[in-house]
C-alpha cells in the first residue's frame, strides 16, 4: 500500500507536478508519422495535460505549438498553412514553427506588437516511424543509441493505441512478468507458425514448444531485478521439469517504456504516454533483426482492433471488452479473444481511471514494480531538491547516446547455466543482424 500523497505524486502529469517534471525532461512520442500523410500534415496533440497542434510546414519541416491562438483563443487546428507557419482564419494572426508570432495583419499599420507574442513549444524530431517531443527545459537530451532507432526504418513498424486510464498503471502492466501465464493464458495452441507479428504466438526460444504452453504449464516464474544504464532489467526464470530454465529479459526504459521480446527475432519498445492523468496512448515500435518488417501486414492486423484517427480500440468498456463466457471456458482466460492488447487493456482500465494504490498489496513477484516505483520517487524528489544530475540516463557523466538496446530475448539452456545463456542467445541473433553489424 502506499499514501494518497505518494499515489498523486506517481501519476499526475500537469505542468507543476511530481511526475510532470520527470517525463519532460525526456523525449515523449507526441503522434505517428502516419498521422501526417495528409494533403494538409496539421493534427491536434494533447500531451501531458497540454493541447498542442502539430504540423509540418510548407517546406515540410515539423512544428509542435500551442493549440489556442493567444489572441482569443481560437483553435489553430483550423489554420491555415501559409508562409513555412500556421495563420488563425479568426484574425489572421500568423505563427512560425517556434511559436512566434510573425504578422498581425488587422492591427494598425506599423504596430510592433507582434514581437511580443508568441505561443508555447516545443522541439520535435522523427524516428523510425513516431514524431517525438521534448517540453522540458534546457536543451533536449541526446537519443539513446536504442535498437528501435538504430534499425534502418525498413525493420521497424510504429503504431498506437487508446487507453483510458492512468499512464502509470498502463506501463506497470509491461514489468510484471507473472501476468503473462495467466491473464495472457490460452487453453489452445496455434500453429506458431502462423503468429506472425503476434506476441507470445512464437514457439519458445527456437524449440518445438509454443510460448503459449510453456506459460500455461509454468505459472511461477523466478524474478530478478536489476538496476542498468536505461532503468530496470527484469530477468524471469522458468524452471523446466528437465533441467533447463526458459530465461525471458524484458526491460524498464526509464521513465515510461518497457522493451520486450515478440518473437525470436522481433522487439518491441512501447512508451506508455500521457494524455492527461485520466487516459494515455501507448506507442510502439516493432523492431526486427531479421527480415524487414511486413508493415503492410502489421498494419493491417492492428487496423482491425483499432479505429481511426483516434486508435481508439474497437473492444473496450462499453462493449465489456468483447467478453465471451463461453471463450472463456475453452479458449482463453479471459474470454475477451486472442488480441493480448485487449486483455491488457481491460486489466488497466479496470483499476480505474487512476488506480487506488492506498488499498493494494503487493506480492514477491511485484519486485519490479516495487523498484520502479522507488526509482521514480528518488527522480521527483532530485528535480525538487534542484537538480538533475541523478536522473536515469541523464545522469552526470552518462553518455546518453551511447546506451544501446537494451537486450530483450527469451532463451532455453541449463539452469545453471541461465545467466549466460541469455547472453549467447542475445549475441547469436546480433551476428546475424546487417544492421546491428553497422553500428
Amino acid at each position: 500500500m502506499m499514501s494518497q500523497e505518494q499515489n498523486d505524486r506517481l501519476t499526475r502529469v500537469g505542468p507543476g507536478t511530481g511526475a510532470g517534471a520527470v517525463l519532460r525532461r525526456y523525449w515523449q512520442p507526441a503522434a505517428l508519422s502516419e498521422e501526417l500523410m495528409s494533403a494538409r500534415p496539421v493534427v491536434p496533440v494533447r500531451l501531458l495535460g497540454e493541447d498542442l497542434v502539430l504540423f509540418r510546414d510548407n517546406k515540410g519541416d515539423l512544428g509542435l505549438i500551442g493549440r489556442h491562438c493567444p489572441h482569443r483563443g481560437a483553435d489553430l487546428c483550423y489554420g491555415r498553412r501559409e508562409d513555412n507557419g500556421l495563420r488563425c482564419p479568426f484574425h489572421g494572426w500568423h505563427f512560425d514553427r517556434n511559436g512566434q508570432c510573425v504578422e498581425q495583419p488587422g492591427e494598425p499599420e506599423g504596430s510592433q506588437m507582434y514581437k511580443n507574442i508568441k505561443t508555447v513549444s516545443y522541439p520535435v524530431v522523427e524516428r523510425n516511424g513516431i514524431v517525438f517531443a521534448y517540453m522540458g527545459p534546457g536543451d533536449p537530451p541526446p537519443f539513446p543509441a536504442l535498437d528501435c532507432f538504430a534499425a534502418p526504418d525498413t525493420h521497424v513498424f510504429a503504431f498506437k493505441g487508446l487507453w483510458e486510464c492512468n499512464w502509470l498503471q498502463a506501463m506497470e502492466v509491461g514489468i510484471d512478468p507473472a501476468h503473462a501465464s495467466f491473464l495472457h493464458r490460452f487453453l489452445q495452441d496455434e500453429d506458431p507458425n502462423e503468429g506472425y507479428g503476434k506476441q507470445f504466438r512464437d514457439k519458445a526460444a527456437n524449440t518445438e514448444i509454443p510460448m503459449t504452453q510453456l506459460l500455461r504449464e509454468y505459472p511461477r516464474p523466478e524474478i530478478k531485478v536489476e538496476e542498468a544504464e536505461h532503468g530496470l532489467r527484469i530477468i524471469s526464470l522458468r524452471h523446466l521439469d528437465d533441467g533447463r530454465s526458459h530465461v525471458r529479459v524484458t526491460n524498464q526504459l526509464f521513465p515510461e517504456a518497457i522493451v520486450i521480446p515478440m518473437s525470436n527475432e522481433m522487439t518491441i519498445t512501447q512508451w506508455h504516454v500521457p494524455i492527461d492523468d485520466e487516459n494515455c496512448y501507448w506507442y510502439s515500435m516493432f523492431t526486427s533483426f531479421g527480415k524487414p518488417v511486413d508493415k503492410t501486414v502489421m498494419r493491417e492486423q492492428r487496423l482491425k482492433e483499432h479505429r481511426l484517427p483516434d486508435y481508439a480500440p474497437l473492444k473496450n468498456k462499453r462493449n465489456n471488452y468483447g467478453f465471451n463466457p463461453e471463450e472463456q471456458e475453452s479458449l482463453t482466460y479471459t474470454g475477451m479473444g486472442l488480441d493480448i492488447n485487449v486483455h491488457d487493456q481491460w486489466a488497466v482500465e479496470s483499476m480505474g481511471p487512476i488506480q487506488d494504490r492506498t488499498d493494494e498489496h503487493l506480492g514477491r513477484t511485484d519486485v519490479a514494480i516495487s523498484k520502479y516505483r522507488r526509482m521514480l520517487l528518488a527522480a521527483i524528489k532530485n528535480i525538487e531538491d534542484g537538480g538533475e544530475e541523478d536522473l536515469p540516463m541523464r545522469r552526470a557523466g552518462v553518455d546518453t547516446g551511447a546506451i544501446r538496446g537494451p537486450v530483450s530475448i527469451d532463451a532455453i539452456g541449463p539452469t545453471d547455466e541461465w545467466e549466460s545463456v541469455w547472453k549467447d542467445a542475445d549475441a547469436e541473433r546480433r551476428s546475424s543482424c546487417q544492421w546491428n553489424a553497422a553500428i
